[in-house]
């Protein structure tokens, strides 16, 4: 309960430093907060100088056998919302206005490489480096946790898959898309975590001819492994950005396990739908290098130097 409650405190780490901690409590979550960022892990898990926005500490008095320790991570996305429930009535929320927000507009930058996933090959792919922007054009076939499940059951069987489930020489976005409604071609459609399909990598890369996936945050160790043997490649798609991903779709259609819902496999058309390289065909992962160098730049943390 502490923990959650600490989830709606105000973000207020930089005006602690400025004034400076007065009791114990605020001297913890500095020394968390800065060697937190020391680590270099960054956005994303990609590298940088910010990984924490701020840390809380809440305490209480339990027994000395005891001391339960709860830790709750928020999103760098946090969204808060406040109002009072007093018996008055029913609580009123005041929308935001847009024009409190700053204008933002997105560039994907000089060095963006853009891709024809319907005539990618894996020559190309070898040349990609990991912590390189990509613009992913055309079409790709899409699958979560279900959908893969299913794939195993089939293949396991020795049967075909569903006609329009060909991925031969072709990508898979780890998504599970929110219906559309009015105008849209589909509703919010952010990757989902990658590392719940790590079981299904090597069944997917050496059975069905796939070159590679796009989803959210790192690849544990069987995935790596897997796309360095087969010289595949793990990209990864913008987390917390759901809605706008979905931008980026031009079409969607259901082609196979209709029965799944959101989970079922569709195929997208995209167009600059943005992404990083993060885990190469030599088996590379950005979720490492990119931390690794910025710990080195930071210089709070020793670095082991491998001759």
């Amino acid at each position: 309960l502490l923990a959650k409650n600490a989830l709606m405190e105000p973000i207020d780490m930089q005006e602690l430093m400025v004034r400076g901690p007065r009791n114990n409590i605020e001297e913890l979550r500095i020394e968390l907060y800065e060697k937190v960022n020391a680590l270099g892990i960054g956005a994303q898990g990609l590298g940088g100088l910010t990984t924490v926005l701020d840390v809380k500490v809440k305490d209480f008095p339990t027994h000395a056998a005891s001391k339960p320790i709860a830790m709750i991570p928020n999103c760098a996305a946090t969204r808060h919302i406040h109002f009072v429930l007093d018996g008055s009535g029913v609580a009123e929320l005041v929308a935001p206005k847009l024009s409190d927000w700053p204008k933002i507009s997105w560039s994907a930058g000089a060095t963006a490489r853009r891709v024809n996933l319907d005539t990618v090959t894996r020559e190309d792919i070898a040349s990609w480096r990991p912590g390189e922007t990509l613009l992913l054009n055309g079409g790709m076939l899409t699958g979560r946790d279900a959908a893969h499940k299913r794939i195993e059951e089939i293949l396991a069987r020795g049967e075909s898959l569903p006609d329009g489930v060909d991925f031969r020489n072709r990508f898979i976005y780890y998504v599970g898309p929110v219906d559309a409604v009015r105008d849209e071609v589909v509703g919010p459609a952010g990757p989902t975590t990658a590392t719940r399909m790590d079981k299904y990598t090597e069944m997917m890369l050496n059975e069905t001819g796939l070159l590679g996936m796009v989803g959210k945050a790192e690849r544990g160790p069987e995935a790596i492994v897997a796309i360095k043997k087969h010289r595949g490649v793990y990209l990864m798609a913008v987390g917390g950005a759901a809605y706008l991903v979905s931008k980026a779709v031009r079409s969607s259609r259901i082609v196979a396990f209709e029965d799944l819902g959101m989970e079922a496999i569709r195929e997208f058309v995209v167009e600059d739908m943005p992404v990083t390289v993060a885990v190469d065909a030599n088996g590379e992962s950005v979720h490492k290098t990119g931390p690794r160098e910025w710990q080195s730049r930071i210089g709070k943390i020793p670095i082991a130097v491998q001759v």
